[in-house]
């Protein structure tokens, strides 16, 4: 399997803008810029869509840990959250509140560290990655 993602860039670094799109079209065009990399402006940016597609695929991985135990989990929710730092990305932060029926604690807090530690994105950052998960 193979998945793709296009970007154009016009202009300096700071002065110009640019575009992603996605092969399947749920991006398109979608702006980005100096102002919505760095500060505060509309748009996305690279580091958002890595949380994204942490988060997303965090929170799979998950689903499919807990499945693989013979559970069904009822609701995952995943926030990532990406630290940028002197040019380098330095930190993927996961804040992960999930319900299974029938799942205690501590298994859960395995079965997130498994999860954590071995979905592919989780793999592909060369960079330290947090957890927080909470069992309610």
């Amino acid at each position: 399997m193979k998945r793709s993602a296009s970007a154009n860039w016009k202009g300096t670094g700071k002065e110009g803008k640019g575009t992603v799109s996605t092969e399947t079209g749920v991006l398109k065009d979608t702006a980005y810029s100096f102002t919505s990399r760095f500060e505060n402006g509309a748009g996305t940016n690279p580091e958002e869509l890595i949380a994204a597609a942490h988060a997303g695929c965090f929170t799979m991985k998950l689903s499919f840990v807990i499945s693989g135990a013979g559970l069904t989990p009822g609701d995952i929710d995943t926030k990532a959250t990406i630290t940028f730092e002197n040019g380098a990305i330095t930190n993927s932060h996961l804040e992960v509140t999930a319900s299974v029926p029938g799942l205690d604690a501590a298994k859960f807090a395995e079965m997130a560290e498994d999860a954590r530690a071995n979905c592919p994105i989780s793999k592909l950052l060369n960079t330290n990655i947090t957890m927080d998960a909470k069992l309610v």
